[in-house]
């Protein structure tokens, strides 16, 4: 087991290579909200209860309270704070870096590998209840390889996620024992009160929190449904919610809505379930009319509460896990990658031959009807559902294929090696099985089993392409995977050097800017860009943005998205409005000829800023931004026989060559490439680019230039008014 969790922290921490850098976006805002605990605790004039971020989203601001779980950020600052106090040092290297000489964002990095390898720990007591020991090492150690696992808790993925699987886990664990018979009660209340104050602490970091309170509510109506009601679960289950849910009416995110919302209903049926089966256990008289009356009461209360509004509905991310066809409606929601639905190609690329455990899994569980395995076994269904529904929710499978794999590859093997282990003086009977399958070929199976292990975890899910073609076990890829911002924001894996682009970029506004505002209506410097990039400009580059990855403020980005749209004489009249003193763009293209291609820059998102606002983006061009294409020859496709685009089907679009995004990319694209271009910019000019006039540098390994542009606008004058 410690080697077990050895593989799971040192296997995290690959990511190193890189540079001790906080990965994707989110955990920015989780770091800088645990450094502002850490400095003004909680609660109090200045705590974080109180804290009015006006470095995002100005010039109104970010309520933090009502757009952030406090969960993961205070639990961060508590264990900094208690290992600070121990003398445990976290900055090992002096350096200039205001970022790496931060001791609490070094911690922040370090942070999600320690909760992985709790989370294997964890799942190891869980899969021993479940199905022996076995079943917990096989569980712990797939959960440490878990690639779609290490994606979201390799070193730098400081998010909700990190503490969130953990105390799922943890959930599960607290629950189950809660309700075993073979435990004293004094023992069943405890683990019930911790599973309580465990959802609680979930429902405080993580607005996946939902799942296991409905799981949980499933769970108890199937034991119900088989005849398994006992008293242990009716107490469990009110204890638990009876803790969990007015904790989470204090937490300012969720708030009193949170216990009337769509999604929590199915407790208080339940609920009222078990009330009755615990009365109709007690009590055998015809007064079991009045309680089913006192149901009928409750339907007819909930039809109320819904007809007068006093129930809140799904939010869009919950309505397109249980009905994919929603996500249509928000273009927002929909622009963002891990919001799509997942292909089987995903679950197979991230759990390979564990896959095809998971039905046989599924069907031990089912047959061996214990309470632990039918809750895994409803477990394994919903997760793999809601996965399949949204593509980052596939973490939320991993703690349940572990197991269902680990459950599976155990009661596969264990005849074969309990046959293995027979004395050779064995009855007629065995001997005669063994004539048909003797103990080689028992060997052989077991053998077999383990090639299957192989082909995942040392040759790769892609074993069957060629050698040339072949990435390798998806747990060493996802694991060498460059951060984010080391990739300088580029959508590439194989990039053999950090590319510093975005890192330049930000240490330059943070040292040449003029400060941020201090509120609204103060001078001071104002970046906008698209959302995606807000948390880097105001945690790393420490200065105000209009808009973050938060994208709460659906008005604020189709404004953004509208600015970028539009001409610049309509940009500069948005940027107005918002006080705006800068623009950065993010474009991706071939170092050879120049032509942009879609890695992660602006020009892989135009489309979403047209849709957004709810402009047509087919009019800026239908091949790419400022281009139209027209099958000339009616070949349905614009590549010719050599796989090249063919020129002659592509066209100007002049609407899109005009609008302020396709200007500023392509104005800093010909600058860098040949020192000058033909747009001449009319209110921007150049501040900074991250690449060298005349001399571009292709990420290294690659063929491709990222380049980040930071233009101050310059503001026309506006005519003096005449006098009266």
């Amino acid at each position: 087991m410690v080697l077990i969790l050895a593989i799971a922290f040192l296997v995290r921490l690959l990511p190193v290579r890189w540079g001790y850098y906080l990965n994707e976006f989110d955990p920015y805002h989780q770091f800088r909200q645990t450094e502002y605990i850490i400095k003004n605790g909680i609660t109090g004039a200045n705590g974080w209860i109180s804290w009015h971020d006006y470095m995002g989203w100005y010039p109104g601001g970010n309520v933090i309270r009502y757009t952030s779980y406090p969960g993961l950020p205070t639990l961060a600052a508590t264990m900094y704070m208690a290992l600070s106090t121990l003398g445990v040092p976290f900055n090992y290297f002096p350096t200039l870096d205001p970022l790496l000489s931060d001791p609490v964002y070094i911690f922040c990095v370090i942070f999600p590998t320690v909760m992985a390898t709790l989370a294997s720990l964890a799942i190891y007591f869980l899969g021993k209840d479940v199905g022996g020991e076995a079943v917990g090492m096989f569980a712990a150690l797939f959960l440490a390889l878990d690639s779609s696992y290490i994606s979201r808790t390799a070193l730098g993925f400081f998010d909700d996620e990190s503490v969130g699987i953990l105390s799922l886990i943890l959930f599960c664990l607290f629950f189950l024992r809660s309700i075993e018979k073979e435990k004293s009660w004094k023992v069943r209340l405890l683990y019930a009160v911790a599973a309580g104050f465990v959802l609680a602490f979930l429902g405080a970091s993580w607005g996946a929190a939902r799942y296991p309170i409905v799981m949980t509510a499933l769970f108890a109506l199937c034991l119900l449904l088989v005849g398994r009601y006992s008293t242990n679960l009716f107490i469990s289950y009110v204890i638990i919610f009876a803790i969990t849910l007015p904790i989470s009416t204090f937490i300012p995110r969720l708030g009193t809505s949170y216990i009337l919302g769509t999604e929590v209903m199915p407790v208080y049926g339940v609920l009222l379930l078990l009330c009755i089966a615990e009365v109709r256990q007690r009590l055998k008289t015809r007064k079991m009319l009045l309680y089913l009356g006192f149901a009928c009461l409750f339907i007819v209360l909930f039809a109320f509460m819904w007809e007068r509004g006093l129930i809140s509905a799904l939010g869009t991310k919950f309505a397109a896990v249980l009905n994919p066809f929603t996500r249509f409606e928000s273009t927002i929601f929909e622009s963002v990658a891990e919001h799509r639905p997942s292909a089987w190609g995903t679950f197979y690329y991230n759990w390979g031959v564990g896959l095809f455990f998971l039905p046989v899994g599924l069907f031990f569980a089912v047959m061996s009807a214990t309470n632990p395995c039918i809750f895994v076994a409803i477990f394994g269904l919903t997760s793999l559902y809601f996965a399949s529904s949204l593509i980052r929710l596939t973490v939320m499978v991993s703690p349940v294929i572990s197991l269902l794999w680990a459950l599976a590859l155990v009661r596969l093997m264990k005849p074969f090696i309990l046959f293995l282990r027979e004395p050779s003086d064995a009855s007629k009977r065995k001997a005669k099985f063994r004539g048909v399958i003797g103990k080689e070929t028992a060997a052989g199976i077991i053998i077999l089993m383990f090639v299957f292990l192989n082909l995942t975890y040392v040759i790769g899910t892609d074993f069957m392409l060629s050698p040339s073609s072949r990435t390798g076990p998806r747990v060493f890829s996802q694991a060498y995977t460059p951060t984010t911002i080391a990739a300088a924001g580029m959508s590439v894996g194989h990039i053999s050097a950090i590319a510093k682009d975005w890192l330049n970029t930000l240490a330059w506004m943070r040292e040449n800017l003029p400060p941020s505002p201090a509120g609204p209506g103060m001078n001071g410097t104002v970046v906008a860009s698209w959302w995606d990039y807000g948390y880097w400009i105001t945690a790393i580059a420490n200065r105000t943005s209009l808009a973050d990855n938060g994208s709460w403020n659906l008005t604020q980005i189709k404004q953004i998205g509208l600015m970028f749209m539009s001409n610049e004489t309509e940009a500069v009249k948005i940027l107005r409005h918002y006080n705006a003193t800068h623009v950065v763009v993010f474009v991706t293209f071939e170092k050879t000829y120049g032509s942009f291609v879609q890695l992660g820059g602006d020009n892989a998102k135009w489309q979403w800023m047209a849709k957004i606002p709810g402009l047509n983006d087919a009019d800026f061009g239908n091949f790419t931004l400022g281009y139209d294409w027209f099958d000339v020859n009616s070949d349905g496709t614009y590549y010719t026989s050599s796989g090249y685009v063919d020129t002659n089907e592509i066209f100007t679009n002049n609407m899109g060559q005009n609008t302020t995004l396709y200007r500023l990319m392509s104005y800093g694209r010909d600058v860098v490439m040949q020192t000058y271009s033909s747009i001449t910019l009319e209110c921007f000019k150049e501040a900074y680019f991250s690449q060298t006039k005349g001399s571009p540098s292709a990420a290294s390994g690659t063929s491709y230039v990222p380049l980040v542009c930071v233009y101050e606008v310059v503001y026309p004058t506006e005519p003096a008014q005449q006098e009266g």
